[in-house]
């Protein structure tokens, strides 16, 4: 679960699936966020502590791998599945007219929500994520294998709490330029060590794991008219290409691409700001403009 506290007061919510733990911060334009596999809500603490200064952030812990909470048995783990909780979330949280703002895995997952589930969301920010046949990148397939079952996913588990696995082009070590702090580390890696049901739920999460819907979904994503923008990094490693986004921006209608220098793919680890100023900048341009004046809120705790 994530722990940092630029994220806000922690607060749970329960949908039909099971409960989800989630941080609040800020007031302003709402922006929800959603993470990637075998991580949490820590990943967005620094662009958090930014942006929070003028928008009310909600930073939800998904069931994804670095989740302290378990989901009911027989959850649907599939992107769709995983989109429709995102929209039972906001649905059961009152929230309408959000920014989505998504990386890695959770960008895949916010394709489907943009498509299959739109009605909620005023706008769409994708840092490096996955896309069309690259789901899950080359250097991380092995989880494919390893994750199917608890067992697999509890010898996986127990090689990560060391600092030079971690760092390991077949772990997270080509995700940022920067070490990640060992706290942050922590909260990532030890609940699939210490809890048999995050096992659980990440196992059907990756039995799930597909390029066929990643694929699929690429080629509905014209039907989103609402504004986007690509926040990518010109990484060096190819983890999520710089081509990736240039496709995206031109099957979206209404995106644009900006580039974060000196980063890996979590941009929101090696350059927050960037990231931060530049989803503020998308906001107040893009986005502000088009919301209702009703839509203009700040969340209420």
């Amino acid at each position: 679960m994530s722990t940092s506290l630029e994220l806000g007061e922690r607060h749970i919510l329960q949908i039909a699936e099971g409960p989800i733990e989630y941080r609040v911060t800020g007031r302003g334009p709402t922006v929800v966020f959603l993470h990637g596999i075998i991580a949490n809500g820590d990943v967005w603490r620094g662009v958090v502590a930014d942006l929070s200064r003028d928008h009310c952030c909600i930073v939800p812990d998904w069931p994804l791998g670095a989740h302290r909470l378990t989901m009911r048995a027989g959850t649907d783990f599939s992107l769709p599945g995983i989109a429709a909780m995102f929209d039972e979330f906001l649905a059961a949280a009152g929230l309408d007219q959000v920014v989505l703002v998504a990386n890695d895995t959770g960008g895949a997952v916010a394709q489907y929500v943009v498509v299959d589930r739109p009605a909620r969301i005023a706008a769409l920010v994708l840092t490096p994520c996955d896309a069309f046949d690259n789901f899950v990148p080359l250097p991380i397939r092995h989880l494919r294998l390893f994750g199917r079952t608890s067992w697999g996913l509890w010898a996986l588990a127990q090689t990560l709490r060391w600092r030079w696995v971690q760092r390991l082009p077949i772990a997270f070590g080509r995700l940022t330029e920067r070490a990640i702090p060992a706290d942050i580390m922590r909260s990532y890696t030890a609940p699939l060590r210490e809890h048999a049901g995050t096992r659980r739920d990440f196992a059907a999460l990756v039995r799930n794991i597909h390029p066929r819907y990643t694929l699929a979904i690429a080629e509905r994503l014209a039907g989103f008219g609402r504004p986007v923008l690509l926040v990518w990094a010109r990484e060096r490693r190819r983890f999520f290409p710089l081509e990736h986004a240039h496709r995206l921006a031109a099957v979206f209608p209404d995106a644009a691409v900006e580039i974060i220098e000196d980063s890996g793919p979590f941009v929101t680890e090696d350059q927050p700001r960037a990231v931060a100023t530049a989803i503020r900048r998308f906001i107040a341009d893009r986005v502000m403009p088009t919301v209702s004046p009703a839509h203009q809120f700040s969340w209420q705790s």
